[in-house]
């Protein structure tokens, strides 16, 4: 009797070589459930900086204007940079190094944005550590920075009871006091009154340490078995922000005086839309909020299935992003409100941005408020949901690209790789838990993500747009969605996004200042190892760029450099299955001689997607024959 014939493309490999199925490496793995990503998305995008950055800079510059500009530069270089990752990420499902057999020859973006990620990692961590010792330090009946009179406080420190009776029975010099909360903060979290300056750390600040070593242990735990474990943490930590920050903002309005701070947030002064730096700090936000350039967008997409809409899933994530940043400024300055009602004095000196809103400025107003200790719990228990899921992001970029670098050695090995790496970033970490550890990680939050990461968005979009060819980067599209980026996406791609983000490369070297850290001002060799951490990022590009040159055989030019810009053979979906067109039979192992569709029609029915396969390859036809005419 004759034996049935399998069509050869339902023949994997393995089952034609017993040998060949051992040197597969182990399934990367995708998202278990279907709103992993999009929480996911969402958590890492909304993170510390909608809380502590985006309601300061609203007010400083223009109120309600603000959202003018802000709204403007979301649709110039927010969205289409975030499509253009996550589009990346899901056509190739490959992590931020191995991304670049789209071309070789910029591989080196992808070692530079491992190298940002990796000490941003170091020190957002360190800032969760500080939201855990605060957390634990509201589990009392009375807090701690309520009250001077501690061992900590100096005779400078002056309370608000104080302040409100001297506001009404004898008068009270404020001018030179210091808050109790801001003596708590430097003086007893910090310990900074032990470090002259940054090049003398002093004593490590063990309680401090101890809160480090539990924020990586607990971002390890959520990252052990990959996004398997992290896309379910995110259900929670994703989520739960959003309950939190509609309690303060509630609790917050109510409060006599809030309508004060929140008429100082949002009232428009249009005459600040004339200013170039009022754009420029929209499109600041707008790049350091949605966290594209760090490679977390797309590696979270390299987990998704081929044809997941991640069109919808960006409008969401984006536009989510923007009103929650609006939202927390609500909860923000109504509190300041609040507080400033209680000093008697402008909102305008009260509100900070960064860690002093955090960790100075509300906790103070927390204190002012009956149950304090809840209410105090509740704020820092959001912020290190936000910071968690950041850093989750972090994490899962560093490990998901070295370990598809070296799939065969380390993704059966990924749980204990990522406890390596934990580690390292710990011990790397430890010099922030000192007396002076405050002025490294000023140094490291100044430096770290600043200009060398705007290169490597600035390459990533002339590469992807020029050098691969936008024409083929939208046939790619087309293939995994079944529709191409219309009008608007192709010119941010080609024009827009890429010459927005030059301003503010140009902006940020033209207005650079030193660091500082209240009345602090950095050493000259501080300033020069900061530069250098940026800087360092930009390096990788042409040292990747020599080391892809020098992998090519032949002449430097004609066979070097062109052959390395051009994608590998296996560029492509992962899955031979959503191989057509060009990527045909182009993977390790395949037995596909003809397009997906052809088998399809032979042996099966046509969905929407072999559909759209076939247009991509009569279009590619087309092509091909107008070239040889």
């Amino acid at each position: 009797l004759a034996q049935p014939v399998t069509p050869e493309l339902l023949v994997s490999p393995s089952s034609q070589d017993g040998d060949l199925g051992s040197e597969c490496p182990e399934d990367r793995g995708n998202w278990t459930g279907r709103l992993d990503f999009l929480l996911s998305c969402i958590g890492y995008c909304v993170g510390l900086g909608n809380v502590w950055r985006f309601p300061y800079r609203a007010y400083t510059n223009g109120g309600g204007a603000f959202l003018v500009p802000y709204f403007i530069m979301l649709a110039i270089c927010g969205i289409p940079i975030f499509f253009m990752e996550l589009s990346l990420g899901q056509f190739s499902s490959l992590g931020p190094l191995a991304v670049w057999k789209i071309s070789p020859l910029f591989k080196g973006v992808g070692m530079g944005t491992i190298l940002i990620v990796s000490l941003v990692a170091i020190y957002y961590n360190m800032i969760i550590a500080y939201v855990l010792f605060y957390l634990f330090a509201s589990l009392t009946s009375d807090l701690p920075w309520q009250h001077c009179g501690n061992w900590w406080n100096t005779d400078l420190c002056l309370d608000h009871h104080v302040i409100k009776a001297g506001n009404t029975t004898f008068p009270v010099n404020i001018t030179n006091t210091v808050s109790p909360s801001e003596e708590y903060w430097s003086r007893y979290v910090l310990h900074i009154q032990g470090s002259s300056g940054i090049g003398d750390p002093g004593r490590i600040r063990w309680n401090l340490c101890l809160c480090l070593l539990l924020s990586w242990t607990i971002v390890y735990l959520c990252i052990l078995k990959g996004v398997k474990s992290s896309g379910k943490v995110v259900y929670f930590t994703a989520t739960f922000p959003y309950l939190i920050l509609v309690m303060l903002l509630i609790r917050g309005v109510t409060l006599e005086g809030a309508w004060k701070g929140i008429r100082f947030y949002l009232t428009p002064q249009f005459d600040h839309l004339l200013s170039s730096k009022v754009w420029i700090e929209a499109a600041l936000q707008i790049f350091y909020s949605l966290g594209v350039g760090f490679g977390g967008l797309l590696t979270f997409a390299s987990y998704n299935t081929f044809h997941q809409n991640i069109y919808r899933d960006t409008f969401i994530v984006t536009l989510g992003n923007a009103i929650t940043s609006i939202l927390a400024g609500f909860a923000i300055f109504s509190v300041l409100g609040y507080m400033s009602q209680e000093l008697g004095v402008p909102v305008n000196q009260v509100a900070k941005a960064g860690p002093g809103l955090a960790f100075v400025v509300y906790p103070q107003a927390m204190t002012m408020l009956p149950l304090s200790p809840f209410w105090s719990f509740l704020f820092f228990f959001m912020l290190l949901t936000l910071g968690l899921d950041s850093q989750f992001a972090f994490m899962e970029t560093i490990v998901t690209a070295v370990t598809d670098e070296f799939p065969y050695y380390l993704r059966p090995k990924k749980a204990s790789f990522s406890a390596v790496i934990c580690i390292a970033l710990f011990l790397m970490g430890l010099i922030l838990t000192t007396e002076g550890g405050m002025y490294w990680l000023v140094l490291l939050d100044d430096y770290s993500a600043g200009f060398g990461l705007m290169v490597v968005v600035i390459t990533t979009c002339l590469v992807v747009t020029r050098v691969y060819g936008m024409k083929r980067f939208c046939r790619d599209v087309h293939m995994m969605l079944g529709f191409k980026p219309g009008p608007y996406f192709r010119a941010c791609w080609m024009v827009l996004s890429p010459a927005t983000m030059m301003a503010l490369l140009v902006y940020n070297i033209i207005k650079y200042q030193p660091s500082e850290y209240g009345s602090y001002r950095f050493p000259a060799w501080a300033e020069v190892l900061g530069i250098l951490m940026g800087v360092l990022s930009c390096l990788m590009i042409p040292m990747g760029m020599v080391v892809a040159v020098l992998r090519e055989e032949g002449t430097l030019w004609e066979v070097g450099v062109q052959q390395a810009s051009r994608p590998t053979m296996d560029w492509g979906p992962s899955l031979e299955e959503n191989r057509t067109g060009m990527y045909v039979a182009s993977l390790a192992g395949s037995q596909s001689p003809k397009p997906l569709m052809v088998h399809m029609r032979k042996y099966g029915g046509i969905t929407s997607y072999e559909n759209t396969a076939i247009e991509v390859d009569r279009e590619m036809e087309e092509e091909e024959e107008e070239s040889m005419m």
